[in-house]
């Protein structure tokens, strides 16, 4: 059984930065698919980034694409947030499957998920 831990998450200031990571225990293959994914208040979830392991590939959403960057090691993922906006103010959390992702924005693909860490940005 994988299981997913969140942490990194805070208050911040526009224009700040974060790193959130996701400490991975138990059994998680060489091609395994991980994802950060965000919920808005009364919103479904949404893709913020993703990483395919099996030959380490990574997919941003446009609201991420050149502020964030996501990656793994060591058993952990990690998603560090540059020039964030208030927009970003969510719950993310971190998401894992066993196998590549066809459609790495899917949340329904993922397996295992953390329980989240909260990122506020004030303007």
């Amino acid at each position: 059984q994988v299981q997913l831990a969140e942490s990194g998450g805070g208050s911040v200031q526009a224009g700040g930065s974060l790193r959130l990571s996701c400490a991975i225990s138990g059994y998680i293959g060489r091609r395994n698919s991980m994802g950060w994914f965000r919920r808005f208040p009364g919103k479904e979830r949404e893709g913020v980034a993703g990483i395919y392991a099996g030959d380490g590939r990574t997919y941003y959403a446009g609201s991420g694409k050149g502020r964030f960057t996501i990656w793994q090691a060591n058993n952990m993922l990690y998603l560090q947030m540059n020039s964030l906006k208030p927009d970003d103010t969510a719950m993310y959390y971190c998401a894992a499957s066993q196998s590549f992702l066809g459609n790495w924005q899917r949340a329904e693909s993922y397996t295992y998920w953390g329980q989240g860490t909260q990122v506020t940005v004030s303007s």
